[in-house]
């Protein structure tokens, strides 16, 4: 019986789809572990196929490059290193289930099959694998491991059963995306198991971007006491061994590490954007990105997450002033390009506006210039961007926030063009927050500059579009924070105006008002290019309504 044990933690950013790359990532892994002597070797969930893999599943032709890469890692343990556990998807008795599969010595010991499926928010696991049944623990060098997949970690049953049929130490693969407060859940939940089984624990998350979402690994072991034996970087992949001990009553106990802060919430939620682009950008094989650079704070912003993202010389910024572009934005965007050290270019779109005033000049003859206008001048600047993404290459990052999506103050083919949007479930209050937060923070990775990265005046001044004379947003929409409150309730809390207005203390009227442009614009938010998720209700995979929807609710 062995008494002690070198465990590591192998926290991983896939590829989805990409397996030969993951399967590489995870021999990587295993070859460092097993150079420091590492007995077993835990990575995260789907590390194989990448996480989540979707309609991927229900091609057999990829099922099978997973099982021959899964051939190959089971051959690499037969020289005499570690174990693995390594997730990938398990075909069994007809089925596909989502596995953690157990390698040692050549063999497969065992494949441990996810119980709890998750099908909500952005998951939908339920569609394209089975459940899998209760099972006990698996002895990998002498101890009894209690595998359990992510979501399994979230109910009572798993690590229950796995406790009462004698595991000694709980270990749990995962791929959890990030949002604000899930650290704090997932850590609530696991002291709750280990409250259960009187288990130590090892959890161990996914990192990167995919598609819309993000992972922050922040992986964790807990001791059977609850107390935080170890705890590693977020946002960033890497190994850590766990070393364990059994104590003469037979528990295992993690020698102790100093734990990783996980950083403060704005740091969060600045390093979610840097991570979901730098991600989206390379991972779908972009030279780099190109944005409007208003001289707004949106903008500033995207362009300061883009460099920290990728690097200022992948960072190309355009300046399209029209004749309603103050001076201040003129010099503001100027100082945000010298601030970050990339590329910034002007382009005039007056000579746009004018042809377009000629085209149309006849079929408007007779009706006063509103917001078509005003729509044509952005559409005007999302022509241009989209002109040269197309001949040189670059993604547009678009540079709306949630507060202007959830109501839609923004302009389909306009400012909303672009292949992804950093700031998209970021509300305008915390987007000068985390402005201010930037200018005075350097986060840790980044590959922009030290100090500010945009002038003070571009968060103090009153946000504007610019498309007329002395425009304002508060000309549309009620102050900011004002609007993000209301906001917050009607989507993060599905409150109805009613709730709204009795628990946040906000007139009754602008609320009815703010629910109404919220519904009317789902039509827009379907032709948002994806953005990393942040909070709770995300619009895309996380908040779908139907566009056509009589449904008024109560009020």
């Amino acid at each position: 019986m062995a008494d002690r044990l070198k465990l590591t933690l192998a926290q991983l950013n896939p590829t989805v789809g990409d397996v030969a790359a993951n399967a590489a990532l995870v021999r990587q892994a295993y070859l460092h572990a097993a150079g420091r002597g590492s007995d077993v070797v835990v990575t995260t969930e789907l590390a194989l196929s990448g996480y989540p893999p979707e309609d991927l599943i229900y091609r057999p032709a990829f099922l099978d490059l997973c099982d021959e890469h899964l051939r190959d890692l089971k051959e690499m343990t037969a020289a005499g290193g570690p174990a693995l556990i390594v997730g990938a998807p398990v075909r069994q008795d007809g089925k596909v289930y989502n596995g953690a599969v157990v390698l040692d010595h050549g063999e497969v010991v065992a494949r441990v099959l996810k119980q709890h499926l998750p099908n909500y928010g952005v998951f939908d696991e339920i569609r394209v694998f089975a459940v899998g049944p209760a099972q006990g623990p698996v002895r990998v060098r002498g101890v009894r491991l209690g595998i359990l997949i992510c979501e399994d970690m979230w109910f009572t049953d798993v690590a229950e059963t796995l406790a009462e049929t004698g595991a000694e130490i709980l270990v749990i693969p995962n791929g959890s995306p990030f949002e604000l407060d899930k650290p704090d859940q997932r850590l609530s939940h696991a002291v709750a198991r280990v409250s259960e089984t009187g288990l130590p624990l090892v959890y161990v998350n996914q990192v990167g971007g995919q598609d819309e979402l993000v992972f922050d690994g922040s992986s964790f072991v807990l001791g059977a006491d609850h107390s935080l034996r170890l705890s590693m970087a977020p946002w960033v992949a890497h190994e850590v061994d766990s070393d364990w001990t059994r104590g003469s009553d037979g528990r295992w106990t993690c020698s102790e590490q100093t734990p990783v802060p996980a950083g403060d919430r704005l740091e969060q939620i600045y390093q979610a954007m840097v991570v979901g682009l730098r991600d989206y950008v390379q991972k779908n094989g972009f030279p780099g990105v190109l944005l409007g650079l208003s001289g707004g704070i949106d903008s500033a912003l995207s362009a300061a997450v883009a460099v920290d993202a990728l690097g200022a010389d992948k960072v190309h910024c355009v300046m399209m002033p029209s004749p309603y572009t103050s001076r201040d934005s003129l010099e503001d965007a100027a100082e945000c390009a010298r601030l970050l050290g990339c590329r910034l270019d002007e382009i005039n779109i007056g000579p746009a506006m004018a042809a377009y005033d000629s085209m149309l000049s006849p079929f408007f003859a007779g009706r006063a210039p509103d917001i078509t206008e005003e729509n044509i001048q952005s559409r005007a600047r999302g022509m241009t961007l989209m002109g040269l993404s197309n001949k040189f290459g670059a993604m547009v990052l678009s540079t709306g926030n949630k507060s202007e999506m959830s109501v839609g103050y923004a302009t389909l083919y306009g400012d909303m063009c672009g292949g992804y949007s950093v700031l998209k479930d970021v509300y305008k209050t915390d987007v000068f927050a985390v402005s201010r937060w930037r200018n005075a923070h350097r986060p840790t990775g980044a590959r922009g500059p030290e100090g500010m990265v945009m002038p003070e005046r571009v968060i103090t001044k009153p946000p504007s579009a610019e498309l007329r004379p002395d425009q304002k947003d508060e000309d549309s929409l009620p102050p900011y924070d004002v609007l993000d409150d209301i906001l917050f309730g009607l989507v993060e809390g599905q409150k109805s105006v009613s709730e709204v207005v009795a628990t946040q203390n906000h007139d009754p009227a602008t609320v009815e008002r703010v629910w109404r442009l919220l519904n009317r614009a789902e039509y827009k938010r379907r032709q948002a290019p994806p953005g990393v998720k942040i909070g709770t209700r995300a619009f895309g995979r996380e908040r779908r309504y139907p566009i056509t929807n009589a449904y008024i609710g109560p009020r």
